[in-house]
This record gives C-alpha cells, sequence and structure tokens, in this order.
C-alpha cells in the first residue's frame, strides 16, 4: 500500500491510500474531474508526491441570464 498525494499547481488536490502507484503520462479521474499525470516524485518507500493537470471547467451561461439581455 502507498500514500499518494496528489498537487495541482503546488496546491493539495487530494490524498489516497493505493495498491500501485500512478504512471507518468497516464489518465485519471478524482472528484469527478478528468486529468493527466505529469510528474512522480518518491518520498519514501511507500510515499509518493504525484502532479497532476486537470482539464479546464468551461462555464456555461444560464439560458435565464441570456433571455433577460435580450429583452431589453
Amino acid at each position: 500500500m502507498f500514500a499518494v498525494h496528489f498537487y495541482e499547481k503546488n496546491t493539495l488536490f487530494i490524498s489516497k491510500l493505493l495498491n500501485e502507484v500512478p504512471a507518468v503520462g497516464s489518465e485519471i479521474k478524482l472528484k469527478g474531474r478528468k486529468g493527466k499525470i505529469t510528474e512522480v516524485t518518491e518520498i519514501n518507500e511507500n510515499k509518493y508526491n504525484v502532479q497532476i493537470e486537470l482539464e479546464v471547467v468551461k462555464k456555461v451561461p444560464l439560458v435565464s441570464a441570456v433571455d433577460k439581455k435580450k429583452r431589453r
């Protein structure tokens, strides 16, 4: 069992206890968001820091907000 700490831009995103360490370049899904592993660093025998790059979430404007602009 390995303690894996996932970081996004030097901010701790989530820590998990995993059976195997994820590989660099592999796709991963954490907290419902898709991401890609960019770097894996071994701290101890069973502690790893993993840098991830998550996909940007595109915000869609509400339909009601668009309708209000058209009425004016």
